[in-house]
């Protein structure tokens, strides 16, 4: 780890202040909507519309890295996020704020994918695990720190707007005062989608249903709390739960995917959120019942998305896990629209818990599907599955591409053992 930090410490602190700037504009989102008078559907529209522009930046930003370069690239769009940011409490209005996060969501996967790609330079074959495994500490920390932010701030203001756009102005010097040359980018080719379904019609399916969940807790938790009547600091420590759940319980779930058949333990992880989900429903009264449910989802739905990811590549060649990622992303980034905006017009139509409803519905809609495929195919031999990397669901298309080429080192690894 020392190794990986000596190497890397610049990247990871410059991607901290990137993570707590963006999961504290997130957050915000939805607190300071509410108290504009924003309906529920129009927020539902301003996360959706974020993950509209990280999808289109992931797809986009590798072509402008190979036109002009991976600094230009990284100024340029880390300066449209920072001005951004000061933007929202200028122009108070539903469709402002939507233009506004998909410009947002378009320059932050940008950055991503630019950070990312210098830090998967940085990394070694021998460290490259434990960069990614680093790396999402990284990422969950940021998000959970930037709820201590709006704790202790005042979202009716102007000041909690400045101070994300400072985070991510100053996150920059690190990267780009960073000694590290910068890579060559060569993005691999994507899977066609009907390739990808045949290959694994588990991930598939289960890799859009995760997209929706994660954008919904992620989005629309913010608004569900602000609904309900949650203090500004309660609000913070329950977003906060859906990330500090996954820091605990990633590494046991991987430990645990490398011993079993991955589809009963899909399985198993999916009816545990799906149940969380229902335990959050019909105990909302209770603030601690809802850091409870907050925390046991986060600590599932993100690991799902490494599981089905792992799942995907015990069924590809070496050569075939990287080309799969693109298409990953992309069925994942089309579920994350599609999640806030059912979860709008749900909780508008039925009231604000059926936040809760549309989560458990969607993780026990897997749980149930992993049993099918049970049905379906044999289960592949444990000593013959792919190795589990730790990804977040917040990740660019090359930090999943990395995690497949580490998984692809671990099995040429294991073959030259055996």
């Amino acid at each position: 780890m020392r190794q990986v930090l000596s190497g890397s410490w610049a990247l990871m602190l410059g991607i901290g202040l990137l993570m707590i700037g963006n999961g504290l504009q997130s957050t915000l989102m939805g607190v300071r909507g509410s108290l504009e008078g924003f309906s529920t559907f129009e927020l539902s529209l301003l996360t959706s519309a974020y993950f509209a522009g990280f999808l289109g930046g992931s797809r986009t930003t590798p072509e402008l890295i190979r036109r002009v370069g991976h600094v230009r690239v990284f100024a340029a769009l880390g300066s449209f996020v920072s001005a951004v940011l000061v933007l929202f409490p200028v122009v108070t209005e539903p469709w402002a704020w939507t233009v506004l996060r998909f410009v947002i969501g378009f320059c932050f996967s940008g950055v991503y994918v630019t950070a990312e790609s210098w830090l998967n330079n940085t990394a070694t074959n021998e460290t490259r695990g434990q960069t990614l495994s680093l790396y999402m500490i990284v990422q969950m920390a940021g998000i959970v720190a930037a709820q201590s932010i709006l704790a202790f701030g005042d979202p009716s203001g102007f000041v909690i707007f400045i101070i994300p756009s400072v985070l991510v102005s100053i996150s920059f010097a690190p990267i780009l005062l960073s000694i590290s040359p910068t890579p060559a980018f060569d993005s691999s080719k994507s899977m066609k989608l009907t390739e990808l379904f045949r290959t694994s019609p588990l991930s598939f399916i289960g890799m859009t249903i995760m997209g929706a969940v994660f954008s919904a807790t992620y989005g629309m938790s913010s608004v569900y709390a602000a609904e309900i009547g949650l203090s500004v600091q309660q609000i913070s420590l329950f977003i906060a739960a859906f990330f500090v759940g996954p820091l605990v319980m990633q590494y046991p779930i991987g430990y645990i995917s490398d011993r079993m058949d991955r589809r009963q333990l899909i399985m198993a992880v999916a009816l545990i959120g799906g149940l969380s989900a229902i335990v959050g429903y019909f105990l909302a009264g209770s603030f601690v019942a809802l850091l409870i449910a907050a925390f046991v989802i986060g600590g599932t739905a993100n690991p799902l998305y490494s599981l089905l990811i792992a799942y995907l590549n015990d069924y590809l060649q070496p050569e075939d896990m990287a080309a799969a990622s693109g298409g990953l992303m992309f069925v994942n980034g089309v579920g994350a629209i599609a999640g806030p905006l059912v979860t709008g017009w749900l909780m508008g139509s039925f009231g604000s818990h059926a936040f809760w409803l549309f989560v458990a519905t969607l993780m026990l809609i897997l749980t149930g599907y992993s049993l099918y495929r049970m049905t379906q195919r044999a289960a592949t031999p444990v000593d013959e599955t792919a190795a589990y990397v730790s990804v977040m669901p917040t990740a660019s298309p090359v930090a999943v591409e990395a995690a497949q080429e580490w998984a692809i080192e671990q099995s040429e690894a294991t073959e030259e053992h055996e």
